[in-house]
């Protein structure tokens, strides 16, 4: 009997780090160091000796290498699908990185990262269609649900891991037939697109939908290794946050006018808000208050300035805004 060679496993750390430039969600990126020009997320390796845990690890080596000084953390999911740092002729070892979602305040991510080939991007450059402020994007109609109702008409039955058939899936993640658009699910229709076959990492990775497809729209940017699905699964979790914790607030400068946190919440939601209904919201929410200041920069008449009110969170277990869209 010979023993087993067991392929060794190192753990890094990924970050969606993401902050408010104006009006847009961004998230900061990293050119790789081996010549990829495909942008992903900041990526570095758990030092178990220098670090007590992962977060601090996450953090450490956030601050050193660009400059910024996170706020809020989170853990989203641990990524080691075969495949995602290796194929099956590598000898290096397999990478399984643990995902977080980070937040950092405007005023602290203007500074130039110290890592080169690291800068902001609007987060909608990857997702393009998930951002309906203005109005439902029109490659939906044109080029995502010709193409998915196509491939869904393929195989009318639910596939063996899955309890939904093709078409039921793409009914309840797009939001046809009657269905509404949950703006919670980003990483549910990415995850369909890259199945289907119409995303650029499909094909990279060899999938048979893809590889089938003479061209393939025009979705977005890819991202390196799996990074475009992490940052999925990040901006699904912060619009879900948005709801029941006031993580919003990380987001924005200590004192703020009620415009900008509507903007800012419909950013990260990809939803435009009722002006009134939102501030009606917010006063029964008792989130902020008001500072007794006005600002004069917001190019027309004086706003007053709030600030996030700390008492709500012994107050209540959830205090989120539970916002809706007007669509």
């Amino acid at each position: 009997m010979t023993d087993k060679i067991l392929t060794p496993i190192e753990i890094g750390l990924t970050a969606a780090i993401v902050s408010i430039d104006g009006k847009e969600p961004s998230i900061l990126t990293a050119s790789g160091s081996d010549g990829d020009e495909l942008e992903g997320l900041p990526f570095g390796p758990f030092d178990a000796v220098a670090h007590r845990t992962l977060e601090i690890g996450l953090r450490s080596w956030v601050e050193e290498q660009t400059g910024l000084r996170l706020g809020y953390v989170e853990q989203l999911y641990t990524f080691g699908d075969r495949g995602r740092h290796a194929q099956r002729s590598d000898t290096d070892a397999h990478v399984a990185s643990v995902g977080y979602l980070a937040l950092t305040r405007a005023a602290d991510s203007t500074s130039k990262p110290q890592v080169a080939g690291a800068t902001f991007k609007p987060w909608y450059r990857y997702f393009p269609w998930e951002d309906w402020r203005d109005e439902r994007p029109a490659m939906i109609e044109k080029e995502i649900l010709p193409a998915l109702e196509d491939w869904a008409a393929q195989s009318e039955k639910p596939d063996t891991a899955r309890a939904l058939a093709r078409g039921d899936r793409v009914r309840l993640y797009f939001g046809t037939h009657g269905a509404q658009w949950d703006e919670e699910r980003v990483l549910d229709r990415y995850e369909l697109l890259y199945e289907a076959g119409l995303i650029e990492e499909s094909r990279r990775d060899g999938r048979p939908a893809a590889l089938a497809r003479k061209t393939l729209p025009a979705l977005g940017s890819p991202m390196r290794f799996d990074h475009r699905r992490i940052l999925a699964t990040a901006i699904a979790r912060l619009r879900a946050k948005l709801k029941y914790r006031p993580v919003v607030f990380e987001l924005l400068p200590s004192e703020f006018t009620l415009t900008e946190l509507q903007r800012t919440v419909e950013a990260i939601s990809g939803r435009h808000l009722h002006k009134q209904n939102f501030r009606r919201l917010v006063e029964a929410g008792a989130l902020v208050e008001a500072t007794g200041e006005m600002s004069t920069q917001t190019g027309g008449r004086p706003a007053a300035l709030f600030r996030f009110r700390r008492e709500v969170l012994q107050e209540r277990p959830a205090p989120g805004l539970r916002v809706r869209g007007r669509r």
